[in-house]
């Protein structure tokens, strides 16, 4: 097969087609002939070599796919030979095959084609672990999701929005603001031009934003902190502008705040396993009747997928 390897760190003009032998799936693992994948963050800072595959991982890059079953390992009972699925994988997703946990396959949604569902796994699992699971978001809550033109915040959005929650996000221009709003935020906040906290405050009357899912790291950290309503919690997911900031003890403990954080690349075949299962019963739904979508684009709004 051909595959898209990383010859050494560097810009994408590292990236090189390479010739492998096809994967074969082992105890529990499907193959799958990859229609689409999606392009995530981890996939450049890989690239760039910051960020290496977890031991046993393929060093191709690509987490996320979708495709068609072409061969089960043994005890694989759900999945058969041409049954369209996307799947989370933990590398290997830039190439003509690529084998997945059969655990952490789920079924191309009715209405949706592979290419459509190649920009789902990698954001909707990070989306549901980290707002739904270790969040707690519920209805009638206030959402932020920073970042909201990109693949997570597009999801972020429309997943917090479906469950009855009160959604704002931050982007870096009108065109991207416009977008996230068109996708269900109330209002979304050009971080060039304005002060979130400032705006959001005044818009939710000084009580300040429940449930906070951020990507940018340090920069954010303290503004976050202090947008928190009591019982507020801050879900941090990645470091982009700083991984080190202060706190401010007395407002974490009279606003009862909880302050967490979680990757999703180097967790257990049965920890992803538990979070398809909670996406098929509580998302997929959503998906197939429409209030749900992936949104792909080959600019910087949604998912960029690449296409076999």
């Amino acid at each position: 097969m051909i595959a898209i390897a990383i010859s050494n760190p560097g810009g994408p003009e590292v990236l090189r087609p390479v010739e492998l032998p096809d994967p074969r799936p082992g105890a529990g693992e499907v193959s799958i002939r990859v229609a689409a994948a999606g392009v995530n963050r981890p996939d450049l800072m890989q690239r760039e070599g910051k960020y290496p595959p977890p031991p046993g991982a393929s060093d191709i890059p690509g987490l996320e796919v979708a495709g068609t079953v072409v061969a089960r390992g043994a005890g694989v009972e759900r999945w058969r030979e041409g049954d369209e699925v996307c799947a989370l994988v933990a590398g290997g997703g830039y190439a003509e095959y690529c084998v997945a946990p059969a655990k952490q396959c789920l079924p191309v949604p009715t209405g949706l084609d592979p290419v459509s569902a190649g920009a789902m796994p990698e954001t909707f699992f990070t989306v549901w672990t980290n707002v739904f699971e270790r969040g707690h978001l519920r209805e009638g809550e206030t959402f932020l999701v920073h970042g909201g033109s990109g693949g997570i915040g597009t999801a972020a959005i429309q997943m917090a929005r479906a469950f009855g929650a009160r959604v704002f996000a931050t982007a870096g221009s009108l065109e991207k603001c416009k977008a996230c709003e068109q996708l269900g935020a109330e209002r979304a906040v050009n971080y060039r031009d304005e002060d979130f906290s400032g705006v959001l405050m005044a818009l939710t009357n000084g009580r300040g934003v429940d449930v906070i899912l951020d990507m940018v790291g340090a920069d954010y950290f303290g503004r976050n902190v202090d947008l928190l309503a009591v019982e507020g919690r801050l879900l941090q997911i990645a470091m982009l502008h700083g991984a080190k900031a202060e706190l401010n003890l007395v407002r974490l403990l009279r606003q009862r705040l909880t302050i967490t954080g979680s990757t999703l690349r180097s967790r257990t075949v049965e920890e992803k396993g538990q979070i398809a299962g909670a996406l098929e019963r509580s998302v997929w739904p959503l998906v197939e009747a429409g209030r749900i979508r992936p949104v792909e684009s080959g600019s910087h709004i949604g998912k960029i997928v690449l296409v076999a």
